[in-house]
């Protein structure tokens, strides 16, 4: 079965119920010489989305999933696959199946096809954070999240 890579709000689990039901969480990891970024912001009301951009001295941080087919179609049409928002690629994410040891796997991954830049809502960074933290992300990369500049784009909002 693929793996999939989240590292947006994808890594939450009860939003992952809901794309992908029959597809469980298989672990967490690294992905090294990637950074997490934000771009896109002209595609959705809600502001910027999560992408990653190569950056030989960054990693992020990712829940990994066993996706069935069926879930794997789902998903492409939740991320705008067929709208060409973003782009399916694999790489080499460093499983991690204990404090200590790692294990790499190949997992595919969505990537944004917009330029970088732009500033997230308050509440996707929030979910974002949150995801990372069930997922048992360190409390460094959790803080990060929470503290990054967001903007209040969304409804009820005056911009």
């Amino acid at each position: 079965m693929p793996i999939y890579a989240a590292y947006g709000s994808n890594m939450h689990p009860e939003q992952m119920l809901q794309r992908a039901p029959h597809s469980p969480m298989a672990g967490t990891g690294w992905l090294h010489g990637w950074r997490l970024t934000f771009g896109g912001a002209d595609i959705t009301w809600e502001g910027a989305l999560a992408t990653i951009v190569e950056d030989p001295t960054s990693k992020v941080f990712v829940v990994l999933y066993d996706v069935t087919k069926e879930d794997e179609e789902n998903l492409d049409r939740w991320e705008g696959s067929e709208l060409g928002f973003h782009k399916k690629i694999r790489c080499r994410v460093e499983r991690t199946s204990s404090d200590t040891d790692t294990e790499p796997v190949l997992a595919w991954l969505y990537v944004l096809d917009a330029w970088e830049g732009g500033i997230p809502s308050a509440r996707y960074l929030g979910v974002m954070a949150d995801a990372a933290e069930i997922a048992g992300a360190p409390a460094e990369y959790v803080h990060d999240l929470r503290t990054r500049p967001a903007g209040n784009v969304g409804p009820g909002s005056s911009t």
